[in-house]
């Protein structure tokens, strides 16, 4: 299909409420929207990604589970924006329709490896014309949503009605008819001006800036939800009294960008209320002498803006995929004030107080462990709901776990665990810029089983506690079993940034490809094996030591710490210190372990979180993880919930961690106690006492498990998090961290 818009018959639009009338240019003011791809529409309220299903980009469609080729223009017009990552563009219609088509959810983060676009900003297209080809199998491996969604982002400037035809479709098939508003007759006589205004040149930016430069919620963060909205309803609204005073300050020669620049600095203060300014992919970042001078609804109720963002000491304006237009723009008009690039905004918000420090470390650390963790959460919940089935056949006497059966499915669920450092390493090189590769083999070498059969068997030794079971070249060292581990491989992947530019400067371009993997496997395996790996034993048996001399002096305080604090200790692998303690405990005489009864409160906590996030959230990719993570957490396996939602929304692990306590004071007061290893839900059988069967100890596990499960479900629904958050949600960034050369592409 090649005809423009204006060329097409009104008569081929036939979903379309409104009667065919003609613009001021005289152009028919239907465009007919064919699809970019192949697959099912769907209702944009459907689409998984609050800033498109709430329409805070504007109305649209989705196309679901969409077939790998070619990708096609929707609509005839010219390119506003083309994402760098290439996972969207935008077009502007002769008309002034602003389409933006994003290619999958969170694939910003994908770094354009699933797409290859041919265009460019300022090509004219005609609609069906190929603009790129787009891989669906590498977005599925990655983990990500392949919806492809069409959002109109100047919806309440120039849309009157919407109709989408919700089928199994072919990419160039119509999919949806636009009807757009008439213009009011004062507006008739300035439209051809009007066309390179900023009303039509930078509200595609505007509305497409969280969506098309960064892509997600998680990227885009706005400033609230109802903020969000505001600045998508004032953009069709107009400016009424801020905005009508402007425009009489406003020199008469100003159009466009320029327009759009000088009445937001004329809304922020003024010149002289700027001290510096920046930009990034979608907004223009302004450091304010006195922020409170700034009107924030003046703001954005300019045209070309979407949103206003107070973060980190900025002012930042969001302008969207025209961002340099604007940028350059503002600049001009103001010659005389500094402007920063990227690096000095973002050294600009780092903290100027220790606790600042210690709060960005911090996040900063949570931020890399669950990026580094979220790709295997899948694999973790699987693995989880497994080992809990397998428990359950075992419990109910229909495996026997001296059988082969048994072990074959115990390697099943097992294996994402004892080869979670390769997993991790792979992951969290990733993340923070190392070779990927080179960081699994060295979760390879910590997960190799001559390795890990060398860290079961104590040493002659000991120093710190810590028994003295290997040596290299005579120096006698504690070797830790690194299976499960996570903390050490980050660790890992870090050393490895910071140590691969360096390698690659000293070491000979002829000899890098076989010296630089070597001597990087070689020194970050021994660093972790000799020095980082202990000294995180040495603090977690620290930890374990302290737990038991408090259990002993009161188990209900006992019940207080470890129910509100052991997942604190799982992200950070310490808890391993605990799981002799309570190996020694079952398998020593008594063969029960109390404090194993409070872990598995903990664990159930973590369960009635991702529970209640399941059930009250309306976005379809949060209930995907939701589900399985609280089912692997009543099984037993908490990473899921932890690392998929729990820590990325904070006060979600915090209000589990809450449950969790109020279930281990219930688990200490009652001196319940474990008779067996599978702890949470599925593991009630571990709670009956050998010959004796249901009675006071199953009783206060079922009231203290119940007790969490209520607690940290009822906190989570109602104070712990709503749909919104996920625009708010922990940004996990592929960062660097020190002085190195930038990460390769």
């Amino acid at each position: 299909m090649t005809d423009t818009p204006s060329e097409r018959p009104s008569e081929d639009v036939t979903t379309s409420q409104t009667a065919p009338h003609k613009t001021a240019t005289g152009k028919d003011n239907v465009v007919e929207i064919v699809a970019p791809v192949s697959g099912r529409v769907i209702p944009i309220e459907d689409v998984p990604d609050p800033m498109f299903s709430e329409k805070v980009v504007g109305d649209g469609l989705g196309i679901s589970k969409p077939k790998s080729g070619k990708i096609l223009a929707p609509v005839s017009g010219k390119v506003m924006m083309v994402a760098k990552t290439g996972h969207a563009f935008a077009l502007k219609t002769e008309n002034g329709l602003e389409v933006l088509v994003h290619l999958g959810i969170d694939t910003v983060e994908l770094k354009g490896e699933p797409f290859d676009m041919t265009i460019s900003r300022g090509d004219q297209l005609h609609a069906g014309d190929k603009v790129g080809i787009m891989d669906v199998d590498v977005i599925k491996s990655a983990g990500k949503d392949t919806t492809v969604i069409v959002a109109i982002t100047n919806t309440a400037k120039k849309l009157d009605n919407l109709k989408v035809t919700h089928k199994a479709v072919t990419s160039g098939d119509p999919v949806a008819a636009a009807t757009l508003k008439k213009l009011k007759s004062a507006e008739k006589s300035t439209t051809s001006s009007a066309q390179g205004s900023s009303a039509s040149g930078t509200t595609s930016g505007a509305a497409a800036g969280g969506a098309a430069a960064g892509s997600t919620p998680a990227s885009v963060p706005a400033a609230s939800g109802e903020g969000a909205d505001a600045g998508q309803g004032n953009a069709g609204q107009g400016n009424a009294t801020d905005q009508g005073n402007a425009a009489a300050e406003r020199p008469a020669d100003l159009s466009g960008y320029d327009a759009t620049a000088w009445d937001v600095i004329n809304s922020i203060g003024g010149k002289e209320n700027i001290s510096s300014l920046t930009h990034c992919i979608t907004r223009v970042r302004f450091y304010l002498k006195d922020e409170s001078k700034a009107n924030d609804d003046a703001v954005r109720d300019t045209d070309g803006v979407i949103d206003v963002v107070k973060a980190g000491g900025q002012y930042q304006v969001v302008i969207g995929p025209a961002v340099e237009d604007v940028y350059d723009a503002v600049t001009k008009q103001l010659r005389d004030v500094e402007t920063k690039d990227a690096a000095d905004a973002e050294a600009k918000e780092r903290p100027t107080t220790l606790w600042g420090w210690a709060k960005l470390g911090f996040s900063s650390l949570i931020g890399v462990i669950t990026g580094s963790m979220i790709p295997v959460i899948g694999l973790l919940a699987a693995a989880g709901i497994l080992k809990g089935i397998l428990a359950l056949l075992v419990q109910a006497g229909w495996v026997d776990d001296s059988t082969q059966t048994y072990i074959i499915i115990d390697a099943m669920g097992d294996a994402v665990f004892y080869f979670l450092p390769i997993f991790v390493g792979f992951t969290a090189a990733r993340r923070l810029g190392s070779d990927p590769i080179i960081v699994a083999i060295v979760g390879g070498v910590l997960a190799y089983p001559t390795l890990v059969d060398m860290a079961s068997k104590p040493g002659d030794k000991s120093l710190l506690g810590m028994s003295l079971n290997a040596e290299f070249f005579g120096l006698p060292f504690h070797m830790a079993s690194y299976s499960y581990s996570i903390f050490p491989m980050i660790v890992a992947a870090w050393l490895a940034s910071i140590l691969e530019p360096w390698l690659k400067k000293v070491i000979p371009t002829v000899l890098r490809m076989i010296f630089v993997p070597l001597c990087e496997v070689v020194i970050v395996s021994l660093a972790i094996m000799l020095i980082l790996g202990p000294a995180v034993m040495f603090v977690s048996e620290g930890i374990a030591s302290t737990l038991m001399w408090i259990y002993h002096i009161s188990p209900t305080i006992s019940g207080l710490l470890i129910g509100g604090f052991y997942q604190c200790l799982v992200i950070f692998g310490l808890h391993w210190a605990v799981i002799p303690i309570v190996t020694d405990q079952v398998s020593g005489p008594g063969g029960d372990s109390p404090i194993n009864a409070i872990i598995s409160a903990t664990m159930v906590a973590q369960g009635g979180a991702v529970l209640a996030i399941f059930l009250k959230t309306k976005l379809l990719k949060i209930k995907e993880l939701a589900g399985p993570a609280a089912i692997s957490a009543f099984c037993g396996i908490t990473e899921p919930a932890m690392y998929g939602i729990n820590l990325k929304y904070g006060r979600v692990f915090i209000m589990a961690s809450i449950g969790g306590a109020a279930g281990g004071i219930l688990t200490g007061t009652f001196n319940v106690t474990m008779y067996a290893f599978t702890g949470s839900l599925v593991g009630f059988p571990s709670f009956l006492p050998p010959g004796v069967g249901i009675g006071a100890n199953f009783w206060g596990y079922l009231i203290a498990s119940v007790t969490s499960l209520v607690v940290s479900f009822v906190l989570t629904y109602f104070f712990g998090f709503k749909d919104s958050d996920v625009e708010n949600g922990r940004e996990v960034k592929k960062v660097r961290l020190g002085r190195r050369d930038p990460v390769q592409k």
